[in-house]
Protein backbone atom coordinates (compact mmCIF):
# COMPACT_ATOMS: atom_id res chain seq x y z
CA UNK A 1 0.00 0.00 0.00
CA UNK A 2 2.81 2.46 0.85
CA UNK A 3 4.53 1.68 -2.45
CA UNK A 4 1.27 2.30 -4.32
CA UNK A 5 0.91 5.71 -2.67
CA UNK A 6 4.44 6.65 -3.68
CA UNK A 7 3.83 5.47 -7.25
CA UNK A 8 0.86 7.84 -7.42
CA UNK A 9 3.11 10.72 -6.38
CA UNK A 10 1.67 10.90 -2.87
CA UNK A 11 3.68 11.57 0.27
CA UNK A 12 3.88 9.24 3.28
CA UNK A 13 3.35 10.66 6.74
CA UNK A 14 4.41 8.57 9.69
CA UNK A 15 1.51 9.63 11.93
CA UNK A 16 -1.03 8.68 9.25
CA UNK A 17 0.61 5.29 8.74
CA UNK A 18 0.61 4.59 12.47
CA UNK A 19 -3.11 5.31 12.57
CA UNK A 20 -3.96 3.46 9.35
CA UNK A 21 -2.13 0.25 10.26
CA UNK A 22 -2.64 0.48 14.04
CA UNK A 23 1.05 -0.09 14.76
CA UNK A 24 3.76 1.70 16.71
CA UNK A 25 5.88 4.53 15.23
CA UNK A 26 8.91 2.24 15.57
CA UNK A 27 7.25 -0.40 13.37
CA UNK A 28 6.37 2.21 10.74
CA UNK A 29 9.93 3.52 10.77
CA UNK A 30 11.27 -0.01 10.24
CA UNK A 31 8.85 -0.55 7.35
CA UNK A 32 9.90 2.73 5.76
CA UNK A 33 13.55 1.71 5.93
CA UNK A 34 12.73 -1.68 4.36
CA UNK A 35 10.79 0.07 1.62
CA UNK A 36 13.70 2.45 1.02
CA UNK A 37 16.09 -0.50 0.56
CA UNK A 38 13.64 -2.23 -1.78
CA UNK A 39 13.25 0.88 -3.96
CA UNK A 40 17.00 1.41 -4.18
CA UNK A 41 17.73 -2.23 -5.04
CA UNK A 42 15.12 -2.20 -7.81
CA UNK A 43 16.36 1.08 -9.27
CA UNK A 44 13.06 2.86 -8.63
CA UNK A 45 14.57 5.70 -6.61
CA UNK A 46 15.19 6.78 -3.03
CA UNK A 47 12.73 7.38 -0.21
CA UNK A 48 13.62 10.84 1.07
CA UNK A 49 12.42 12.69 4.17
CA UNK A 50 10.99 16.15 3.46
CA UNK A 51 11.45 18.31 6.57
CA UNK A 52 9.19 21.09 5.32
CA UNK A 53 6.07 18.93 5.40
CA UNK A 54 7.31 16.21 7.77
CA UNK A 55 6.73 13.46 5.21
CA UNK A 56 8.51 10.95 2.97
CA UNK A 57 8.56 11.20 -0.83
CA UNK A 58 9.87 9.00 -3.61
CA UNK A 59 12.78 10.64 -5.40
CA UNK A 60 13.09 8.62 -8.57
CA UNK A 61 16.42 7.54 -9.99
CA UNK A 62 17.88 10.02 -12.43
CA UNK A 63 17.04 9.07 -16.01
CA UNK A 64 14.15 6.81 -15.03
CA UNK A 65 11.52 9.44 -14.29
CA UNK A 66 9.85 11.89 -16.64
CA UNK A 67 10.57 15.54 -15.86
CA UNK A 68 8.03 18.38 -15.84
CA UNK A 69 9.27 19.48 -19.26
CA UNK A 70 8.87 15.99 -20.71
CA UNK A 71 5.38 15.48 -19.27
CA UNK A 72 4.36 18.89 -20.61
CA UNK A 73 5.68 18.03 -24.09
CA UNK A 74 3.96 14.62 -24.18
CA UNK A 75 0.74 16.18 -22.91
CA UNK A 76 0.81 18.74 -25.72
CA UNK A 77 1.27 15.97 -28.29
CA UNK A 78 -1.73 14.08 -26.87
CA UNK A 79 -3.87 17.22 -26.96
CA UNK A 80 -2.92 18.15 -30.51
CA UNK A 81 -3.28 14.60 -31.84
CA UNK A 82 -7.02 14.48 -30.96
CA UNK A 83 -6.63 10.72 -31.45
CA UNK A 84 -8.45 9.50 -28.34
CA UNK A 85 -12.00 10.04 -27.15
CA UNK A 86 -12.51 12.21 -24.07
CA UNK A 87 -12.57 9.35 -21.57
CA UNK A 88 -9.33 7.76 -22.82
CA UNK A 89 -7.64 11.14 -23.14
CA UNK A 90 -8.53 12.14 -19.56
CA UNK A 91 -7.21 8.83 -18.23
CA UNK A 92 -3.96 9.08 -20.19
CA UNK A 93 -3.34 12.65 -19.00
CA UNK A 94 -4.18 11.71 -15.41
CA UNK A 95 -1.68 8.84 -15.40
CA UNK A 96 0.92 10.93 -17.18
CA UNK A 97 0.69 13.62 -14.48
CA UNK A 98 1.09 10.96 -11.80
CA UNK A 99 4.66 10.54 -13.02
CA UNK A 100 5.36 13.81 -11.20
CA UNK A 101 5.35 14.76 -7.54
CA UNK A 102 2.48 17.04 -6.42
CA UNK A 103 4.84 20.03 -6.46
CA UNK A 104 6.03 19.25 -10.01
CA UNK A 105 2.50 18.54 -11.16
CA UNK A 106 1.07 21.98 -10.39
CA UNK A 107 3.00 24.02 -13.00
CA UNK A 108 2.36 21.42 -15.71
CA UNK A 109 -1.36 21.35 -14.94
CA UNK A 110 -1.40 25.15 -15.08
CA UNK A 111 0.20 25.14 -18.53
CA UNK A 112 -2.12 22.57 -20.12
CA UNK A 113 -5.17 23.04 -17.90
CA UNK A 114 -7.29 25.07 -20.32
CA UNK A 115 -6.51 22.82 -23.30
CA UNK A 116 -7.18 19.76 -21.16
CA UNK A 117 -10.64 21.03 -20.19
CA UNK A 118 -11.58 21.99 -23.75
CA UNK A 119 -9.96 18.99 -25.44
CA UNK A 120 -11.66 18.37 -28.78
CA UNK A 121 -11.79 14.67 -29.73
CA UNK A 122 -12.62 13.43 -33.21
CA UNK A 123 -16.23 13.00 -34.22
CA UNK A 124 -16.24 9.19 -34.15
CA UNK A 125 -15.83 9.23 -30.34
CA UNK A 126 -14.81 5.56 -30.19
CA UNK A 127 -12.42 4.05 -27.63
CA UNK A 128 -9.28 2.80 -29.37
CA UNK A 129 -6.76 1.59 -26.80
CA UNK A 130 -8.25 -1.92 -26.43
CA UNK A 131 -8.59 -2.60 -30.15
CA UNK A 132 -5.09 -1.27 -30.83
CA UNK A 133 -3.70 -3.79 -28.32
CA UNK A 134 -5.74 -6.63 -29.84
CA UNK A 135 -4.40 -5.79 -33.29
CA UNK A 136 -0.85 -5.42 -31.98
CA UNK A 137 -1.02 -8.95 -30.52
CA UNK A 138 -2.28 -10.35 -33.84
CA UNK A 139 0.66 -8.71 -35.60
CA UNK A 140 3.16 -10.12 -33.10
CA UNK A 141 1.66 -13.61 -33.36
CA UNK A 142 1.36 -13.37 -37.19
CA UNK A 143 -2.20 -14.60 -36.91
CA UNK A 144 -4.85 -14.23 -39.61
CA UNK A 145 -7.91 -12.25 -38.59
CA UNK A 146 -11.37 -11.46 -39.83
CA UNK A 147 -12.35 -7.84 -39.36
CA UNK A 148 -15.65 -6.10 -39.92
CA UNK A 149 -14.98 -2.71 -41.45
CA UNK A 150 -17.28 0.22 -42.22
CA UNK A 151 -16.17 2.10 -45.32
CA UNK A 152 -16.44 5.86 -45.79
CA UNK A 153 -19.79 5.41 -47.56
CA UNK A 154 -21.05 3.61 -44.41
CA UNK A 155 -21.08 0.21 -46.15
CA UNK A 156 -19.96 -2.61 -43.78
CA UNK A 157 -17.80 -5.42 -45.11
CA UNK A 158 -15.86 -8.36 -43.67
CA UNK A 159 -12.22 -8.95 -44.66
CA UNK A 160 -9.79 -11.74 -43.85
CA UNK A 161 -6.36 -10.17 -43.49
CA UNK A 162 -2.74 -10.65 -42.51
CA UNK A 163 -2.14 -7.73 -40.13
CA UNK A 164 1.44 -6.44 -40.26
CA UNK A 165 1.58 -2.95 -38.74
CA UNK A 166 -0.13 -0.11 -36.87
CA UNK A 167 0.62 3.52 -37.66
CA UNK A 168 -0.63 6.95 -36.63
CA UNK A 169 -1.07 9.78 -39.12
CA UNK A 170 -3.20 12.90 -39.46
CA UNK A 171 -5.39 12.31 -36.35
CA UNK A 172 -6.05 8.59 -36.99
CA UNK A 173 -4.57 5.18 -36.16
CA UNK A 174 -4.31 2.84 -39.15
CA UNK A 175 -3.96 -0.92 -39.49
CA UNK A 176 -1.67 -2.01 -42.33
CA UNK A 177 -2.41 -5.47 -43.71
CA UNK A 178 -2.13 -7.86 -46.62
CA UNK A 179 -5.37 -9.35 -47.86
CA UNK A 180 -5.38 -13.06 -46.94
CA UNK A 181 -6.27 -14.14 -50.48
CA UNK A 182 -3.25 -12.21 -51.84
CA UNK A 183 -5.41 -10.61 -54.52
CA UNK A 184 -3.48 -7.34 -54.10
CA UNK A 185 0.26 -6.99 -54.44
CA UNK A 186 0.38 -3.98 -52.11
CA UNK A 187 -0.73 -3.23 -48.56
CA UNK A 188 -4.32 -2.38 -47.62
CA UNK A 189 -4.85 0.40 -45.08
CA UNK A 190 -7.76 0.36 -42.59
CA UNK A 191 -8.69 3.16 -40.20
CA UNK A 192 -8.94 1.48 -36.80
CA UNK A 193 -11.93 3.53 -35.64
CA UNK A 194 -13.92 2.02 -38.53
CA UNK A 195 -13.19 -1.55 -37.44
CA UNK A 196 -16.27 -2.73 -35.55
CA UNK A 197 -15.18 -6.27 -34.70
CA UNK A 198 -12.03 -8.40 -34.78
CA UNK A 199 -11.99 -12.20 -34.84
CA UNK A 200 -8.63 -13.94 -34.48
CA UNK A 201 -8.32 -17.10 -36.59
CA UNK A 202 -6.34 -20.19 -35.65
CA UNK A 203 -4.31 -20.03 -38.84
CA UNK A 204 -1.00 -18.21 -38.82
CA UNK A 205 0.89 -16.66 -41.71
CA UNK A 206 4.59 -16.35 -42.35
CA UNK A 207 6.36 -13.51 -44.10
CA UNK A 208 10.09 -13.84 -44.81
CA UNK A 209 12.14 -11.54 -42.60
CA UNK A 210 13.45 -9.57 -45.58
CA UNK A 211 9.86 -8.85 -46.70
CA UNK A 212 8.43 -7.90 -43.31
CA UNK A 213 6.66 -4.61 -42.89
CA UNK A 214 8.93 -1.73 -41.92
CA UNK A 215 6.98 1.16 -40.39
CA UNK A 216 9.80 3.66 -40.84
CA UNK A 217 10.30 2.91 -44.53
CA UNK A 218 6.55 2.79 -45.19
CA UNK A 219 6.05 6.18 -43.49
CA UNK A 220 8.65 7.74 -45.76
CA UNK A 221 6.69 6.68 -48.83
CA UNK A 222 3.03 7.16 -47.92
CA UNK A 223 0.96 10.34 -47.93
CA UNK A 224 -2.46 10.62 -46.25
CA UNK A 225 -2.43 6.83 -45.80
CA UNK A 226 -3.50 6.17 -49.39
CA UNK A 227 -2.46 2.61 -50.33
CA UNK A 228 -1.18 1.58 -53.73
CA UNK A 229 1.87 0.50 -55.64
CA UNK A 230 5.20 2.21 -55.11
CA UNK A 231 5.71 4.98 -57.66
CA UNK A 232 8.36 7.57 -58.44
CA UNK A 233 7.29 11.18 -58.98
CA UNK A 234 9.25 14.07 -60.43
CA UNK A 235 8.14 17.67 -59.95
CA UNK A 236 9.31 21.28 -60.04
CA UNK A 237 9.02 23.31 -56.83
CA UNK A 238 8.84 27.11 -57.13
CA UNK A 239 8.11 27.98 -53.50
CA UNK A 240 10.40 29.56 -50.92
CA UNK A 241 10.47 26.73 -48.36
CA UNK A 242 11.98 23.59 -49.84
CA UNK A 243 12.55 22.41 -46.26
CA UNK A 244 8.77 22.02 -45.81
CA UNK A 245 8.69 19.78 -48.90
CA UNK A 246 11.57 17.63 -47.68
CA UNK A 247 9.89 17.27 -44.26
CA UNK A 248 6.57 16.28 -45.82
CA UNK A 249 8.18 13.87 -48.33
CA UNK A 250 11.07 12.11 -46.55
CA UNK A 251 12.14 10.33 -49.75
CA UNK A 252 12.34 13.60 -51.72
CA UNK A 253 15.68 14.48 -53.30
CA UNK A 254 16.68 17.68 -55.07
CA UNK A 255 18.11 16.54 -58.40
CA UNK A 256 18.47 19.88 -60.15
CA UNK A 257 17.88 23.61 -60.17
CA UNK A 258 16.39 25.76 -62.94
CA UNK A 259 17.55 29.21 -64.02
CA UNK A 260 14.56 30.81 -62.28
CA UNK A 261 15.61 29.31 -58.93
CA UNK A 262 12.97 26.57 -58.87
CA UNK A 263 14.00 23.11 -57.69
CA UNK A 264 13.65 19.82 -59.57
CA UNK A 265 12.66 17.17 -57.05
CA UNK A 266 12.04 13.42 -57.18
CA UNK A 267 10.27 11.32 -54.54
CA UNK A 268 8.96 7.80 -53.99
CA UNK A 269 5.48 7.16 -52.65
CA UNK A 270 2.85 4.47 -52.32
CA UNK A 271 -0.49 5.18 -53.99
CA UNK A 272 -1.90 8.52 -55.14
CA UNK A 273 -1.64 10.42 -51.88
CA UNK A 274 1.47 12.22 -53.08
CA UNK A 275 -0.38 13.55 -56.14
CA UNK A 276 -3.10 14.97 -53.88
CA UNK A 277 -0.52 16.77 -51.78
CA UNK A 278 1.41 18.12 -54.76
CA UNK A 279 -1.79 19.47 -56.36
CA UNK A 280 -2.73 21.13 -53.07
CA UNK A 281 0.41 23.28 -53.35
CA UNK A 282 -1.08 25.23 -56.27
CA UNK A 283 1.29 27.23 -58.48
CA UNK A 284 4.27 26.35 -56.30
CA UNK A 285 4.42 22.83 -57.73
CA UNK A 286 4.34 21.50 -61.28
CA UNK A 287 4.33 17.73 -61.75
CA UNK A 288 6.85 16.75 -64.42
CA UNK A 289 6.29 12.98 -64.52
Amino acid sequence: RMNEQLARGEALRKESLVSAFDVTPKTVQRDLESLRVYLLENGEGDLRYDRRCDCYRLERTSGGQLTEKEVFAIGKVLIESRAFNKEEFDELIRKLLLQLSPEQRLPVEARIGNERIYYLPLKHGKPLIDILWVLANLITEQRLARIWYVRQDKTPKAHVIKPVGIMFSEFYFYLIAWMANDKKDFYTVFRTDRITQVEAKDERFDIPYSDRFNEAEFRKRVQFMYPGKLKRVKFVYKGSSIEAVLDRLPTAQIVGKNDDGSMIVTAESYGDGINMWLKSQGDWVKIAE
